[in-house]
């Protein structure tokens, strides 16, 4: 059996470090960006997400964003920020607010592959307004109009989703819920919030797991209530190119190793057991890891759940099967501490053929 299906992980998944002038421009990720995440790195911004579905539309402005440290409904793109998402990136103006393209202003984007605009799914008991699921890369962005009632949702994957993001995107005041399989359908993080996971007497996901074709969702207004609109973002894990799981601290400047299978690209980690913990974004373009300890040679990171610049922090290691933690730090190694985590690939460990990739 191949190691991976996955060879080229940059078709599927993309980092890219850009600086802003504020003129109308192109960013190449090499990859179509139907999920966008795009955070400035040197200043205090928002983590701004733009997906294909929902941004459709370019014409005179119309395209629309979700913040993800914020409870806020999308909010209407004006026409100076991104203007066009296309096979090989992305294009944007002067950007006026300064979000994603302001002078001077470095920035990271993060861009997964699902499959364009999508198309209507009727296999839940709710139909999807649109699915856009790729069956490679098993990405897939879903929005729907809530019923009020318990539902499923069809989402297009044909395999199991090991993560599933949801916001309403029609009104202000609902978080981000987030099902992760390591720690079931009774229970939900909050994207935008430092909150542990929980259940607090709110059904999210009708206490169902998710299925190989359908999502399950509780009468909940954070993911369906009747005639509000949604969006979901779906992953399912892919050997070699994707892992969605949990690990458990030490308390230890020698932290545990988290084995992949590939070099991740992209990891993002979230204390799950207790609330007070930021969503930690660490990935393998930015400059700053496997360099030692100290203020120039910790980890570049940002947050999920924060709109801050950038950090600089001692916190793990990045290998060609995985990554290890090197900081006795509770937010991401504290000692019985249960931590959930996403990591996506740079390339896999062992190509599909068995040939191994090469050590960077």
């Amino acid at each position: 059996m191949a190691y991976t299906t996955i060879d080229n992980s940059l078709e599927f998944f993309a980092q890219t470090l850009y600086t802003g002038n504020s003129t109308a421009r192109t960013i190449t990720t090499g990859m179509q960006a139907d999920l966008l995440w795009i955070k400035q790195r040197s200043t205090v911004r928002p983590n701004v997400l733009f997906d294909t579905v929902n941004t459709n539309n370019f014409a005179g402005g119309n395209s629309k964003y979700l913040v993800a440290n914020t409870d806020g409904a999308i909010t209407s793109n004006n026409s100076t920020q991104l203007t066009g998402i296309i096979s090989t990136g992305f294009t944007m103006g002067a950007d006026n607010s300064d979000q994603i393209n302001g002078n001077g202003d470095t920035a990271v984007a993060w861009t997964w592959k699902a499959n364009g605009v999508g198309s209507s799914d009727t296999t839940g008991s709710i139909n999807s307004t649109k699915t856009s699921a790729n069956a490679t890369s098993k990405c897939s962005i879903v929005t729907y109009t809530g019923s009020g009632s318990n539902a499923t949702v069809g989402h297009g994957l044909g395999v199991v989703p090991a993560s599933i993001w949801v916001k309403c995107t029609s009104n202000a005041g609902e978080d981000w819920m987030v099902f992760h399989k390591a720690i079931g359908a009774t229970h939900y993080l909050t994207l935008n919030t430092t909150a542990g996971d929980n259940s607090g007497g709110e059904v999210i996901w009708n206490d169902t797991l998710p299925t190989s074709s359908v999502f399950s969702i509780g009468t909940n207004g954070k993911v369906n209530t009747n005639g509000r609109t949604y969006v979901a973002y779906l992953f399912a894990e892919v050997k070699g190119f994707s892992q969605i799981n949990r690990y458990f601290g030490n308390g230890q400047a020698d932290g545990a190793y988290t084995y992949t299978g590939f070099r991740p690209g992209w990891i993002m980690i979230k204390r799950a057991d207790a609330a007070g913990d930021n969503w930690l974004i660490l990935d393998a373009k930015r400059q700053g890891y496997n360099g030692g300890s100290g203020a120039t040679q910790g980890n570049l990171n940002l947050t999920a759940d924060q709109g801050a610049s950038e950090g600089n922090e001692t916190l793990l290691d990045i290998y060609s099967n995985g990554y290890k933690i090197k900081t006795a730090d509770a937010k991401i190694n504290g000692s019985g501490n249960g931590y959930t985590y996403w990591a996506f690939a740079e390339n896999p460990f062992v190509t599909s053929t068995g040939i191994p990739t090469p050590a960077r």
